[in-house]
């Protein structure tokens, strides 16, 4: 389902704008002083309209409300927001003082990458992560570009509506989308959101303040990720989290990642081959991991 464009159409050329298929988009690439492409989900389209720095400058202004001080903080993230959850990728001269990114000067380029939500991509995997009426400490993993992102949302959503306290940590604003305050997709009745924080920062934040039954976040992999799921997992909070990895191989790499499987914290581990699609599972069964196919681990 693609979301409301009126916030990404009105920095657009009326003539872009005018004939641009709406069901079909997912990004619009526009770059100082080259051609506006547009990315279609079966083709790229290279535009006429050639936009000088000026005219990057004055579309950012407009996705910034006239304010670009108000956004500040998450341009030095090298993104901004949009109503309907669209995201605005952000290049330039980037400013730093002491390690830290304090403004990007001289906008280069803007990528809008348009916000699509995909209702029941987690259909079958819900069915591993909920079962008896209970949570599974679940990870979610596979290449980039397969859905895990666009999986999690939905069962975020799902498990939410069916009655669970969910506190979703949303580091790069890219699963609920939040818009001052507002997430922009639809993450569920119950979910809670803390947006534009660490990911190891925001999960003790939210199991410290609000209680949650679940918590949960994206592309996990760091040692400070590690040590807030198990901090959540002792105080008795459910985790369900995604990471990078094609197989069980790739996850024992990832020395992070593989203390957690050491330790025995997931009750299910799910590769994804496409959106949505289980290509394996692997069951923690009596202090074993247990693959679809019988392997042990």
């Amino acid at each position: 389902m693609v979301k409301n464009l009126q916030s990404v159409l009105r920095v657009l050329p009326r003539e872009i704008a005018n004939n641009l298929e709406q069901e079909k988009i997912e990004e619009i690439r526009i770059r100082a002083n080259k051609n506006i492409i547009l990315k279609y989900i079966d083709r790229e389209e290279v535009t006429e309209y050639i936009p000088s720095q000026r005219d990057l400058l004055s579309a950012l202004q407009i996705f910034c409300d006239n304010s670009i001080y108000s956004y500040q903080s998450q341009i030095c993230n090298g993104f901004i927001t949009l109503m309907g959850g669209h995201r605005v990728g952000i290049t330039g001269n980037v400013a730093m003082k002491d390690g830290v990114v304090t403004n990007i000067n001289y906008i280069s380029s803007l990528n809008i990458r348009i916000a699509k939500e995909i209702f029941g991509a987690s259909d079958e995997v819900i069915t591993k992560v909920l079962e008896n009426g209970k949570i599974n400490n679940t990870l979610i993993m596979s290449p980039p570009g397969c859905g895990k992102t666009t999986v999690l949302r939905d069962l975020i959503r799902n498990i939410s509506n069916l009655g669970f306290t969910v506190s979703l940590i949303d580091e790069r604003g890219e699963i609920a989308a939040m818009y001052k305050g507002i997430p922009q997709n639809d993450v569920g009745l119950r979910t809670d959101v803390l947006d534009n924080v660490s990911k190891s920062l925001g999960m003790r934040m939210a199991i410290r303040t609000m209680a949650p039954q679940i918590i949960s976040t994206d592309e996990i992999g760091t040692k400070d990720d590690v040590e807030a799921i198990n901090y959540g997992i002792c105080s008795g909070v459910k985790g369900i989290f995604t990471a990078h990895g094609n197989d069980i191989d790739e996850l024992k790499l990832n020395n992070s990642l593989n203390k957690l499987y050491e330790e025995k914290i997931f009750n299910k581990i799910i590769f994804l081959e496409k959106r949505g699609i289980i290509k394996n599972i692997y069951t923690l069964d009596k202090n074993m991991y247990v693959s679809d196919n019988q392997n042990l681990e």
